[in-house]
């Protein structure tokens, strides 16, 4: 197995939002915010090449929405997923399975892209787009909180084309088995949103997504004001450091600019960050 740090693409959210009731002057030592009060964010995918498997845990914001709509997000640095996939010498067609860990813009947008004449079709041609099937029935009827994150263009193209597949089942660790791996399930932020767990190299990481979104959020009350459940997200992310802190889990940062792999320590507030690194560095 080898896995791979994929950049999407960078942009920026406010920083109130992104941390909910912790007030500017705790969140701003670790995300430092620009005039406008909003955060740097990443969408970093991670890649997973497996024997004949290479699958791609989710694709980004993409780039089909008009400049209205990205002005929102104050787009910065010039990552792009296929030449970061060329980069590490691969091409979409190469992929075969693409996991979502939810249908938010920001995680799925790059799975489907403009072609000719304008048709929205499959970024992963000869990809299975993998969703859990609470999140994909949860997205097909949006509350007003998330509708302006479940956008029918990144997700509808997903099941016409065929290449949809739901993983089911009720409970908090499920067994991807078409996919080789184990999911974590949280319903906090969102409807079942799933983090992949990869066994690597003796060691285990866990991509964060958006139950962690930055090193900056790992204190527990730390979490967003888009979280539908906020106060199930708080038991949910406390349960889950206190495992990964004594597991020696490994953080892979979905959201974070500057930091790739986040490691964990127990202090006496708690589970707090250790150090970070990446994936080429540490492996």
């Amino acid at each position: 197995m080898n896995l791979y740090s994929v950049q999407t693409g960078n942009f920026k959210l406010d920083g109130g939002a992104m941390f909910g009731v912790v007030p500017k002057a705790i969140w701003e030592k670790t995300n430092q915010p620009d005039s406008l009060n909003r955060i740097s964010m990443s969408a970093r995918s991670l890649l997973i090449e497996d024997g004949n498997r290479l699958t791609l845990v989710d694709t980004g914001l993409g780039n089909k929405q008009p400049n209205s709509f990205f002005k929102h997000y104050a787009l910065w640095g010039n990552y792009n997923i296929k030449s970061s996939l060329k980069e590490i010498g691969f091409h979409p067609d190469d992929i075969t399975d693409v996991l979502l860990t939810h249908l938010h813009f920001d995680h799925c947008g790059g799975a489907i892209e403009r072609g000719p004449k304008g048709m929205l079709i499959p970024s992963f041609k000869n990809a299975h787009y993998w969703v859990h099937e609470g999140q994909w029935g949860w997205a097909q009827k949006p509350n007003i909180r998330e509708k302006a994150s479940f956008l029918p263009e990144n997700i509808e193209p997903i099941e016409s084309c065929g290449q949809l597949k739901l993983i089911k089942g009720k409970n908090s660790l499920i067994r991807a088995s078409s996919l080789g791996f184990n999911v974590l399930i949280f319903d906090g932020h969102t409807e079942r949103q799933m983090l992949p767990i990869i066994e690597y190299k003796e060691k285990t990481i866990v991509f964060a997504a958006d139950l962690i979104p930055t090193v900056g959020h790992i204190p527990v009350p730390y979490i967003m004001s888009y979280d539908t459940r906020p106060l199930l997200t708080l038991e949910e992310k406390g349960a889950f450091l206190k495992k990964a802190e004594k597991n020696n889990w490994i953080l892979f940062m979905e959201h974070d600019p500057d930091n790739e792999l986040a490691f964990l320590k127990k202090t006496e507030k708690g589970v707090r960050l250790d150090y970070c690194s990446t994936i080429k560095d540490f492996f």
